[in-house]
C-alpha cells in the first residue's frame, strides 16, 4: 500500500471510530493482528463484540467503498474474527463495515453496515 492510500486509511479508520464513539460503541482495540489478517476496529456495544472493516475512499471513481469487500475479502475478514473471538473467548460478536466516501478537509458521507455476513 502506498503512502497516501496509508495516510486516507489512517484517516478512514480515525473517522470511522468517531462515529462509533459517538454512538456509544466502546473501541476495544484498533489493527488488531490474526494470522488470517488485520481487524480494523473491535468495538463493543452491550454485550455484543464488533469486529469492523473499514473502506475509504476519495472519490467514486474506482466505485463505492464498500465495493471493495469481496467475497475474498469477506472470508478473510471472517476467519480473522473466528480466529480472534475464540482468543479472547467471545461468545457473541458480528462483522460490520464502514464506508467512507470523501476528502479530508470536508464533511464525508459515512455508512454503517452492520452483521455483513
Amino acid at each position: 500500500m502506498n503512502q497516501h492510500n496509508q495516510i486516507i486509511g489512517k484517516w478512514g479508520e480515525s473517522l470511522a471510530v468517531d462515529f462509533l464513539t459517538a454512538r456509544g460503541y466502546s473501541i476495544e482495540t484498533r489493527n488488531a493482528r490474526t494470522p488470517y489478517g488485520e481487524i480494523d476496529i473491535v468495538a463493543k456495544q452491550n454485550d455484543l463484540t464488533i469486529f469492523v472493516e473499514v473502506k475509504t475512499r476519495t472519490s467514486t471513481k474506482m466505485g463505492l467503498p464498500e465495493e471493495a469487500i469481496t467475497p475474498r475479502k469477506l472470508e478473510h475478514m471472517l476467519t480473522s474474527a473466528q480466529y480472534y473471538a475464540a482468543k479472547h473467548e467471545i461468545d457473541h460478536w458480528q462483522l460490520d463495515v464502514i464506508s467512507i466516501e470523501g476528502k479530508q478537509g470536508s464533511s464525508p458521507a459515512i455508512t454503517h453496515f452492520e452483521n455483513v455476513q
